[in-house]
């Protein structure tokens, strides 16, 4: 878990080192597949960005025990979802475009993950109705 954890850092700073380059592209005029590249690196940087800052505010409301459950369920889902696109992106491996096709799905299950974050923390205490 402790490697996990660290390449989990690693790939954080690998994508914030990206997405410096990524900034200075305008998204909205990108043409050639490089500008594509860096516009999709800078739309998962911010995706990985809103689901850290989720990801914390919902663990601040959990006690200890549940800290650590949603850490481990956090952990297999980031596991998931990278051999997911992984997979889903396997047909353009190689290509110019595989870079952009992995980060656009990599950004679109962060969001989809951070919806799910922010409606169990929306949760109110009781609620049987609301997956806790």
């Amino acid at each position: 878990m402790k490697a996990l954890l660290r390449s989990l850092s690693l790939l954080g700073a690998l994508l914030v080192l990206g997405s410096q380059a990524a900034q200075a592209a305008d998204c909205t005029k990108a043409a050639t597949q490089a500008e594509m590249n860096a516009c999709a690196s800078q739309t998962l940087t911010q995706s990985d960005a809103d689901l850290n800052a989720t990801y914390m505010a919902y663990r601040d409301k959990l006690d200890r025990a549940r800290q650590n459950e949603l850490r481990e369920v956090q952990l297999a889902w980031l596991k998931y979802r990278d051999l997911s696109c992984r997979f889903e992106s396997a047909a353009s491996a190689g290509g110019s475009v595989a870079a952009t096709v992995r980060q656009t799905c990599l950004a679109e299950k962060t969001r989809q993950r951070t919806d799910e974050l922010k409606a169990l923390a929306g949760c109110q205490e009781g609620d049987v109705a609301c997956v806790r």
